[in-house]
């Protein structure tokens, strides 16, 4: 794993962990909190996807898809244990 790749892994989490944020409300998160759950939800929408053999097509523009829908579903379990 190389320095350039991590970097890539946290502007890819920090967008998708922005627009998750934005789109999924009751969760007000901080900078560095956006990018931790794009970054887990990148994980979680790979793993979900693969799972699904679904493929929403491939580079950069797929990748933050894929991690905007494992944050946005990462993000709705966190409301809801919350609300607990």
């Amino acid at each position: 794993m190389t320095i350039e790749s991590i970097v890539v892994w946290i502007v890819v989490g920090g967008i998708a962990g922005v627009f998750a944020d934005m789109v999924i409300k009751g969760i007000r998160l901080d900078l560095v909190g956006r990018v931790v759950v794009g970054i887990l939800g990148a994980f979680l929408g790979g793993w979900l996807f693969e799972a699904l053999n679904f493929s929403v097509g491939t580079g950069c523009e797929s990748d933050i898809i894929t991690a905007f829908v494992g944050a946005a579903i990462l993000l709705v379990v966190l409301r809801s244990l919350r609300r607990l």
